[in-house]
């Protein structure tokens, strides 16, 4: 197999008149893979469409038809050679041209297209062109030919296969992507090649691990052939007579070294190399990493309903999880590099899942690859999401065609856990009024019950399917039924204080959140509003849920003022959305094994936006990520309600017992200890134990002046005996000094008071600043040391200034 990668060269013309006056008639250079957007921001043509309000100015984009061109080399068609030319990813109504030749046309973003080019490729300079047109004009066409659906957001997302979220979300812009989105190569073949590789892999209760591996095969010439299979050191060759088709072959690996998600062991993978041997040279090779593991998702009927939990080699897990979408709204932009970052970050907060949604693509492999290394799980919706989709031609068959392919592709990666029919569907056609808009057109049943389900169970036949999020596994239940599968909380945000999330104890959390804006060097490099406030223009462009700033309002106001001046709103709703989430996050982490996940809505941002995110679109940490890693810490002290009663709830999730020496302290805001137990308990190994606290420990003298801590080496949980809104909080209570040291700086912090949830905003003195913790809080005569990394050169004291060090308790002095 030779490749060669036609990357160089593009052109990029806008073939519609309706475009801007700059734009008719130019032709610049453009970048493949790339976009549109991008190659026209490159020339100048257009502002940078994540600035201020240029989303709303490029909305002429959404109908425009654009033509790629490029010229190439290429060497004459040998005798008994196939050349095929391959198209890894277009987006997503093309028409490829070879010399004048049309070679087919697509309507898939989510497929690869390959083209038999012996007829059209000319032995020197070559001219192709692939055409796009208006992906918005196809879907409402196909939309009027078989009658609308129900879908969120303005545009019928649900009518062709392309990321839903081009079109807009509650989190992204509406900026509809175009172009050569993934390589393109021309591929020079003879005898046969490998088509598809899909290893089956498996482990006996004895330690073996098994490979049954099914080969594909095209092929261009009538010779006998073997495959070559080699997984670690051992080794498997097969016959193949000329002209068979499917191969399947297996190889068995004794006493293999089990791949784990993190923090349950490490995750040893293993080189599958796939080679096609013809009589005198190799024809084709392919090369993958695997892991030997078993991965089920248990939903056996007990005393309370239907669990949902995940058991990787027999063992247990609590997902400690997070939604993930595309990290960049231009994909071509999101490099292996920052994919590490990411999954880096997801890691120092403890997350062992993220959860690919179904707004937007499958994952690519080198996303995979990453977890595959790092051991965090992968759960991978089909991307449909938030719509009823037809279930005829022509979406029908391209939904099956591009879930064959990427099953096929993602199988082997050992950190892929699950595949999942969708987001929310079966949720909006039972309570988002569908039945009666639908009036007995199909809406995607049949593809969640039938078509997803059949190609998993043909193709990946070891992995758990589930129809979609949220998900009750018996018949006739409500989707988002607690007691049964997967549950999405969305009344805390849209409806309620996030007290309530108290109010349900699900068997699996697979969405929850709260929004707060980006980090402020993040929101002010992009949004110039003067003044800049929550309701200024360019502001509310990056605002995308209905009615956002209300809620974010609201949702504050429960427990803390609501701020006048914008810096002081900015990180109120911040420290509010941490604490929402973490609040949730320690609720169902207490309640395991009942509850078996939790997965925040969301780790990432694709733009600078308010939103439900932990790390902001310029890869910064929001105080919500520190509030995930304090959350999901391995040991966890935390205070909880049971029977109209205070516990202390510990939660162990390590192979070791915990033996805890336990100090429980009710003491003033000024450090005075009012009362004091010491206890100790041992916490086994991934459990939760419940330790009931004796009466005077919970009976304040001055409830809005005490609180109550509890310490063990470990961990610690502080509680405040009375609301925010309530406490007689120190308005200043913090003292601080800073110094350059190597690397950063270091800010010495002690509190004369209690203070809660001190923080320091690294950002706002450099934009590169990151401090190593954050949202802690401190009780009178503690001492704290910040650790801050940056490469900037400024002033200590920055560090120290009323508006980057920061603590809830200041806020009692700035609201309205």
């Amino acid at each position: 197999m030779i490749r060669q990668h036609l990357h160089d060269g593009w052109q990029l013309t806008a073939t519609t008149n309706e475009v801007p006056d700059n734009i008719r008639g130019r032709t610049v250079p453009a970048t493949v893979p790339g976009s549109t957007h991008l190659d026209l921001l490159a020339s100048g043509l257009i502002t940078d469409p994540f600035l201020d309000r240029a989303e709303t100015e490029l909305t002429w984009m959404h109908r425009t038809d654009w033509r790629y061109s490029t010229t190439f080399l290429a060497a004459a068609v040998a005798q008994g050679q196939r050349v095929d030319l391959v198209f890894d990813g277009l987006d997503t109504m093309a028409t490829v041209e070879l010399n004048g030749h049309v070679l087919g046309h697509t309507a898939n973003m989510h497929r690869t297209y390959r083209f038999d080019v012996r007829e059209s490729l000319f032995d020197g300079g070559n001219d192709l062109a692939v055409s796009f047109s208006s992906a918005l004009a196809h879907a409402e066409k196909v939309e009027a030919g078989l009658g609308p659906r129900a879908h969120v957001n303005a545009h019928p997302f649900n009518m062709i296969r392309k990321m839903a979220c081009s079109f807009g979300w509650d989190w992204g812009p509406d900026l509809q992507t175009a172009g050569i989105w993934r390589p393109v190569r021309l591929e020079r073949w003879h005898t046969a090649r490998l088509a598809r590789v899909r290893p089956v892999v498996t482990v006996s209760p004895d330690g073996t691990g098994h490979v049954e591996l099914h080969t594909d095969l095209e092929w261009a010439a009538h010779e006998d052939l073997t495959l070559h299979i080699a997984v670690g050191s051992r080794e498997h060759t097969v016959a193949v007579p000329a002209g068979q088709e499917t191969v399947v072959a297996r190889v068995d690996v004794p006493d293999v070294d089990l791949w784990w998600p993190t923090g349950y062991g490490d995750q040893p993978l293993y080189d599958l190399d796939v080679a096609l041997h013809g009589r005198s040279s190799v024809v084709d090779v392919v090369r993958r990493r695997i892991g030997f593991r078993t991965i089920v998702v248990d939903t056996t009927p007990d005393e309370i309903g239907t669990p949902f939990t995940v058991v990787v080699n027999s063992k247990p897990v609590f997902v400690k999880g997070a939604n993930w979408i595309p990290d960049d709204h231009f994909l071509t932009r999101i490099t292996p590099e920052r994919l590490a970052r990411r999954v880096d970050q997801a890691l120092g907060a403890h997350v062992n899942l993220l959860r690919v949604w179904g707004g937007g693509i499958y994952e690519s492999d080198d996303f995979y690859d990453i977890c595959d290394a790092r051991g965090v799980l992968v759960w991978q919706d089909f991307p449909l999401a938030c719509a009823a989709y037809p279930e005829e031609e022509p979406v029908r068959g391209e939904l099956e065609a591009e879930a064959r392919e990427n099953v096929s592709r993602l199988m082997s990666h050992a950190s892929l856990a699950l595949w999942n029919g969708g987001n929310e569907n079966l949720w909006g056609f039972a309570d988002w009024g569908w039945p009666w808009q639908l009036e007995g057109k199909t809406w995607g049943l049949g593809y969640y019950d039938e078509l997803l389900p059949g190609i998993v169970a043909e193709l990946d036949p070891t992995r758990f399917y589930c129809p979609s999020s949220p998900y009750s596994p018996v018949e006739g239940l409500h989707p988002n039924d607690e007691n049964h599968g997967t549950r999405h909380e969305w009344q805390v945000w849209n409806e309620v204080d996030y007290t309530h999330y108290r109010d349900h104890v699900p068997r699996f959390c697979a969405e929850f959140g709260f929004q707060g804006p980006p980090t402020w060097s993040t929101l002010t490099r992009w949004i110039h509003d003067q003044p800049l406030t929550p309701t200024s223009p360019s502001f509310l462009t990056h605002q995308k849920a209905e009615d956002g700033n209300g809620k974010l309002d609201r949702g504050l106001a429960a427990h803390l003022p609501v701020p006048r001046e914008f810096p002081d709103w900015h990180w109120a709703t911040q420290l509010n959305q941490a604490r929402a989430v973490s609040f949730g996050i320690e609720h169902f982490r207490s309640w395991w094994p009942r509850t078996a996940g939790a997965v925040v809505w969301q780790l990432n941002d694709c733009w600078p936006v308010t939103s439900w995110a932990a790390i902001d679109s310029e890869e910064r940490l929001k105080p919500l990520w520190y509030g995930l890693r304090h959350a999901f810490a391995p040991r966890l002290l935390t205070f909880q309600p049971r029977d109209e009663r205070l516990v202390l709830v510990a939660v162990n999730d390590h192979d070791e017992p915990w033996d805890a020496h336990i100090t429980l302290d009710r003491q003033s805001f000024r450090g005075v200890t009012l009362h004091l137990t010491r206890l100790r308990r041992k916490v086994p190994p991934r459990s939760v134990v419940e330790l009931y606290l004796d009466e005077p420990l919970r009976q304040p003298v001055n409830a809005d002046a005490e609180v109550m801590v509890a310490t063990t080496a470990e961990a610690r949980a502080i509680l405040p005996l009375l609301p925010d809104s309530q406490l007689a909080y120190h308005p200043r209570p913090l003292d601080a000094r800073a110094e350059a040291v190597r690397g950063g700086y270091e800010v010495e912090v002690r509190a004369n008071s209690f203070a809660q949830d001190v923080a320091i905003l690294a950002d706002r003195v450099a934009p590169d600043a990151v401090v190593d913790d954050m949202l802690v809080p401190m009780l009178a005569g503690e001492v704290r040391v910040f650790g801050i990394r940056t490469g900037a050169t400024v002033d200590p004291a920055a560090f120290t200034d009323p508006l980057v060090l920061r603590c809830a308790n200041d806020l009692g002095a700035v609201g309205s």
